[in-house]
């Protein structure tokens, strides 16, 4: 608003100045008076401070175009990163600046100190009346270790914070709390020449400042219009307000810890420790829902760590004395743990003798450990060597393991075999640790065996003949070792049941790498060890089987000379894993092993050296001996038969394959192993079906002349088999796994055009009576007789049981077919030329009804 000003009016005694000449009067001096109140300034009222506690504050972000929702979990803003770098990087207004609407141009004629009087009365300006500066609520002097809550700022204010370091270069930590008010603050730090030298954001926030001085805190919100409210707080990483004493024994094994009490918003706590230089310190994670961070400074301030989330390993590498300066990120108050552990030169750990094979004694630790925690174990060693560590829990619940050295540095971990090998004498601590999410303290016992020594062994047994019985090993103690030593010559395969693995007498364990083959080959003559232990947590001793036993030349084993088809296997049942096999001429072999249940093992057949020759069934064997290996198991006690038999079947019994017109086959299979050999006249290139009745537990193989395999029948007997190979072809027939004996019954029907009788297509119905000796109807159906789809009925119309019907082409290969059923209907696409229609029963007595009509015809 402008108004016109005419000549300096004249003043009267006992008259007052008119208001618009006292405007006119005051206006310059108003526009050109001094601005900016003095860093000293009083903190205002509506800033409230507290010493070293403050009211909660919810969270809060930095400047940013739109406010951040308060974080949770343990999110990590870029804030408390360490550099001096803004968690959200917006254009901020220089506070030295004159806001544009306080700028003023002085009027013609008048000076700094006032209007002129030189001026012509009638001369007018132009009065132009300054906006309303925005109004600062809060600000002033700052204290190290002090929490400010200011309860407001508001649109475009700016709150000035002096903070104060009497340290050159140091870091400061600022805590920029945020507020309950629906807008966040943010803000920089600036030195006495205005240079910016940090970005602040909400939550945790740190700045390098240069030499010892007052710096400035400029703080305002994000956008020209809103309110807010903050807290904010400062500590000195080199002069901090207070830094209280660690307890010494805090680095000790089994110490409780020392507890941090944190203020809302707190900027940091300092503690002071000393501990040696070269120490290597674990700080436990404090867990919880507070994100608790750290620094760990040296003796000339320079940061050695960083804790994330308030655990971690440091290395002292510089001299102290050491500070620790925690915070919680977010600014919560709460209490927590400071948890360390000095892990070279370590205090507070039990002493762990090394334990001899065998019962170990009073050679053994035990330990509860907490869940996140770590506990730990010193022992000696006079020279390197591979240590066995047999740690077991006695809960069942997943923990870890380390050794380290006298530095602190890892030797070796839990991880595959638990065997660590010591790089030099001694001394070494073993830290047994539970995971942070265990639901229960983890207790367990420890023990350590020097695996390049015999003490405790057991007496030098040799091998075991495999005809022997194993030997019994008695576990006295959850962390035993047993040893067991034996002597070999180099080149001889060993199999070793029951134990763990097998070394030398230096402890080096050998035979580690994956083989086709089966046992351990001897690298060298000499003396060596077998190791085994048992995992158990209970409190009963244990006993379990150990065999060493050779398989190159081996001794015990039952011997086996080639059987008759038909005929109990010639290696009779037998606890025996091993034989030998009495070849007298060089040949293809069908060899088998069972146990008594009639169950196939799978056996190997290996040379005189121990390697494998050939797996069952089909084996060609060179004249000679051969060792039959039917378990790796070198300590199994099952019973085995042993079938060996030429693969070309000898003395077979002559069978016909019209078994719907001649009547079936019947046998017996006596014991386990027994193989029955049926010959078949079927001419190569024929087509055959399997007739069984219902359930039969019997399998049926078609072989050729030489015996090599032409189709499995024993499930799918309604398929045909194309018999390929050489004539005579002959069926093997054995017992279901689990049956040992059985009486069978058995036919076979030819399926490529067999001379049956045909099936009319009329309305007259054909009728035909099955049972025990007859287990199946044959009919065929001519090429002018049926059409391209034809719908085939059957119905049992007397007697009991079930049928199924199949279609065969003129090759004898199934078209179409059914299950077992009293009756159904079944409509096939059927290829060109005459088809064989086989209907087969389960051998009960019953009279069927067949016909047939092309597809669609009622």
């Amino acid at each position: 608003m402008s108004r016109t000003v005419l000549s300096r009016p004249v003043i009267r005694a006992g008259k007052s100045l008119p208001r618009l000449a006292l405007a006119a009067l005051l206006v310059p001096a108003l526009a050109v008076g001094p601005i900016a109140a003095g860093d000293g300034a009083p903190i205002p009222a509506a800033a409230v401070g507290t010493s070293d506690s403050g009211a909660t504050h919810p969270p809060a972000p930095a400047t940013s175009d739109l406010p951040s929702p308060a974080p949770t979990g343990r999110e990590t803003l870029a804030a408390g990163s360490g550099r001096n770098t803004p968690a959200r990087d917006v254009p901020f207004p220089a506070a030295e600046q004159i806001p544009p609407h306080l700028a003023t141009t002085p009027a013609p004629g008048t000076q700094a100190a006032g209007l002129s009087t030189g001026q012509p009365r009638t001369r007018s300006t132009t009065i132009v009346r300054p906006a309303k500066p925005p109004r600062s609520r809060c600000g002033g002097g700052l204290p190290l270790g002090r929490v400010v809550t200011c309860t407001a700022i508001v649109d475009q204010a700016q709150d000035v914070w002096t903070v104060t370091t009497t340290a050159d270069d140091d870091l400061l930590l600022i805590q920029l709390g945020r507020g309950s008010g629906p807008d966040f603050v943010g803000g920089r730090v600036t030195d006495a020449t205005g240079r910016e030298l940090c970005r602040l954001g909400v939550d945790a926030n740190r700045c390098v400042v240069g030499a010892a001085g007052a710096y400035r805190i400029t703080l305002r919100l994000p956008y020209s219009t809103g309110r807010g409210d903050y807290t904010i707080a400062a500590e000195s990483t080199r002069t901090p307000s207070s830094c209280g004493q660690l307890p010494a024994d805090l680095f000790d094994f089994g110490s409780p810890g020392s507890t941090v009490t944190l203020p809302a918003g707190a900027a940091a706590r300092c503690h002071l420790f000393d501990q040696p230089r070269g120490a290597l310190l674990r700080f436990a994670d404090p867990g919880g829902p507070r994100d608790i961070r750290g620094l760990i400074l040296d003796g000339q301030f320079g940061t050695l760590c960083e804790l994330s989330y308030g655990g971690g390993d440091c290395w002292l590498e510089q001299p102290g004395p050491y500070r620790l300066l925690s915070w919680e990120q977010y600014g919560k108050e709460g209490t927590h743990l400071v948890k360390a552990r000095r892990l070279s030169d370590p205090a507070g750990c039990q002493s762990l003798p090394l334990a001899p094979y065998g019962d170990p004694g009073s050679a053994v630790n035990s330990g509860v450990t907490p869940a996140g925690e770590t506990t730990c174990h010193t022992f000696g060693t006079d020279a390197a060597r591979p240590l066995l560590v047999r740690a077991v829990s006695l809960d069942a619940t997943s923990f870890d393991w380390q050794v380290l050295d006298a530095t602190g540095a890892q030797v070796c971990a839990r991880e595959g075999i638990p065997v660590c090998t010591v790089p030099a004498a001694g001394r070494y601590t073993l830290l047994v640790s539970s995971p942070l999410y265990a639901d229960r303290p983890h207790r367990y016992e420890v023990a350590l065996n020097p695996l390049d020594r015999a003490d405790g062994c057991a007496p030098n047994t040799g091998y075991v003949p495999w005809d022997q019985p194993a030997l019994q090993v008695h576990q006295l103690a959850r962390v035993q070792t047993d040893c067991h030593p034996f002597t070999g010559r180099a080149g001889e395969r060993v199999i070793v049941s029951g134990a763990r693995w097998t070394m030398d007498s230096g402890g080096e364990r050998i035979c580690t790498e994956p083989s086709d083959q089966v046992g351990c080959v001897l690298p060298a003559d000499g003396d060596y060890r077998v190791i085994s232990y048992r995992e158990w947590t209970g409190n009963t001793p244990e006993t379990y089987p150990l065999a060493i036993r050779r398989i190159s030349d081996p001794v015990g084993c039952p011997t086996v000379r080639p059987g008759s088809y038909g005929t109990a296997p010639t290696g009779a049942p037998a606890p025996v894993a091993c034989r030998i096999l009495d070849v007298p001429a060089a040949g293809v072999y069908r060899v088998t092993a069972l146990d008594s249940y009639n169950v196939t093992a799978f056996a190997r057949v290996l040379d005189t050296a121990g390697r494998t020759v050939c797996a069952q069934v089909r084996c060609p064997l060179p004249a000679g001996r051969h060792t039959l290996l039917a378990s790796r198991d070198a300590t199994s006690t099952t019973e085995f038969a042993v079938s060996l038999l030429p693969l070309r079947p000898t003395g077979c019994t002559p069978v016909s394959d019209a078994g719907w017109a001649a009547p079936p086959h019947r046998g017996r299979i006596d014991t386990s192993g027994q193989i029955d050999c049926l010959v078949l006249p079927t001419p190569s290139g024929a087509s055959i079906a399997t007739l069984l009745p219902v359930d039969a537990a019997l399998n049926v193989d078609i072989v050729d002349a030489d015996g090599e395999a032409e189709c499995s029948l024993w499930w799918y007997t309604w398929h045909g088999c194309v018999l390929d190979g050489p004539a005579p072809h002959s069926a093997l027939l054995t017992g279901h796994t689990f049956v040992t004996q059985l009486a069978y019954t058995v036919g076979f029907a030819r399926t490529d055009a067999p001379a049956c009788p045909t099936l009319p297509r009329d309305t007259t119905d054909t009728t035909v009576t099955t049972g025990p000796d007859r287990l199946a109807a044959c009919f065929t159906v001519p090429a002018d007789q049926h059409a391209a789809r034809q719908t085939l009925t059957w119905a049992r119309t007397a007697g009991t049981g079930r049928a199924r019907l199949t279609v065969f082409d003129g090759t004898g290969r199934s078209t179409c077919g059914t299950d077992r059923a009293a009756q159904g209907t079944v409509t096939c696409a059927l290829p060109p030329g005459p088809v064989t229609v086989l209907l087969d029963t389960d051998g009960n007595t019953a009279t069927y009804r067949l016909s047939h009509r092309n597809a669609g015809t009622s």
